[in-house]
C-alpha cells in the first residue's frame, strides 16, 4: 500500500489523558490540549502493511462513519477529512496463527486487527497513548461497557485540578458520566490477566481526529463507530495480543 502523509491534526495540540482504575481517558476538552507526540517509527526497514482484500466497490465510508441515532446517546458523523484514509476500517489479508476472534494490536503501526476466517482480518486504525506503548503481552477481555463512566486517577486530578469542574460524584467515586462528551467514548473493553487488572483498555473517543497518532497519554482509542463495531463481535473472554513496541515491557498488573 502506498505511504500516505499523516495529518497533524491540530498544530501543536492533542489531547491529554490517563489510565485509571475504571478505564483510561482518551483526551480532555479545550483549553487543556497538549502537544502530540510524533508517531514513532520502528527500527530498521519499514514493516510492510497487509494488502487490502479486493472487496469490489470501496466501502462507502460516509455511511460507515455516518451518524448513529439508535444509541443511548447520539453518535456524531465523523468528518472523514480529519483522518488519514489508511486508518479507515477495512478488511485485509492477515496471515496469523491466532484463532478466529482474537484481537491483535500493533501499537507502533496504529492498527488493531480482529482475526477472521480464511486468512483475513478487519483492520481498524487506533490512537495510542503512553500506556498503549508501555507494554506487550497477552490478556483477555474481562468485561465490557457501553457508554462507560470515566474515573480519572487521583494523581491526575491533583496534577490538573481544572478537570474537577467536569467531574461529579458517581457510583464508584468522582468521575464523568458516560455520554457524548466523555473521553472514553461509546464503548469500553477492559483487559485483565487472570484475576489481575492490567489497567489497559480499548475504548472509543469523542475526538476521532486523534486516530493514527501517538498521544501524550491514554490506552487504545478507536473511532466510536469502530468501537461499536468491534464491541458487537467481541465477547467477554476474547484473547488480546499486544505486539511489541520499542521499550515495551510486560504489564504491571494490580496486586503484583
Amino acid at each position: 500500500m502506498p505511504q500516505l502523509n499523516r495529518r497533524l491534526v491540530i498544530t501543536g495540540a492533542a489531547a491529554t489523558a490517563a489510565c485509571g482504575l475504571a478505564g483510561c481517558a482518551a483526551t480532555a476538552p479545550p483549553p487543556f490540549l497538549q502537544a502530540a507526540v510524533p508517531r514513532p517509527q520502528p527500527p530498521g526497514p519499514p514493516i510492510p502493511e497487509p494488502a487490502d482484500v479486493p472487496l469490489g466497490a470501496e466501502p462507502k465510508y460516509g455511511t460507515v462513519y455516518g451518524a448513529i441515532t439508535n444509541e443511548k446517546f447520539p453518535v456524531a458523523a465523523v468528518k472523514l477529512s480529519d483522518i488519514d484514509p489508511v486508518f479507515y476500517r477495512r478488511q485485509v489479508e492477515y496471515a496469523t496463527k491466532e484463532p478466529v476472534g482474537t484481537i491483535v494490536i500493533d501499537p507502533a503501526q496504529h492498527f488493531l486487527y480482529h482475526v477472521e476466517a480464511s486468512g483475513k482480518a478487519t483492520r481498524y486504525g487506533v490512537g495510542v497513548g503512553r500506556e498503549g506503548f508501555g507494554w506487550t503481552g497477552e490478556a483477555t477481555i474481562h468485561n465490557k461497557q457501553e457508554w462507560p463512566d470515566w474515573y480519572p486517577p487521583k494523581e491526575m486530578l491533583e496534577r490538573r485540578p481544572e478537570l474537577k469542574k467536569q467531574m461529579a460524584e458517581l457510583q464508584s467515586g468522582l468521575g464523568m458520566a458516560g455520554g457524548p462528551g466523555n473521553p472514553i467514548g461509546a464503548r469500553g473493553m477492559y483487559l485483565w490477566q487472570g484475576s489481575n487488572d492490567t489497567y489497559f483498555r480499548i475504548h472509543g473517543t469523542n475526538e476521532p481526529w486523534t486516530i493514527g497518532h501517538s498521544m501524550s497519554s491514554g490506552c487504545i482509542r478507536m473511532i466510536n463507530q469502530d468501537a461499536i463495531d468491534l464491541y458487537a463481535k467481541t465477547p467477554v473472554g476474547t484473547r488480546v495480543v499486544v505486539l511489541s513496541s520499542p521499550g515495551a515491557k510486560p504489564p504491571k498488573v494490580a496486586g503484583i
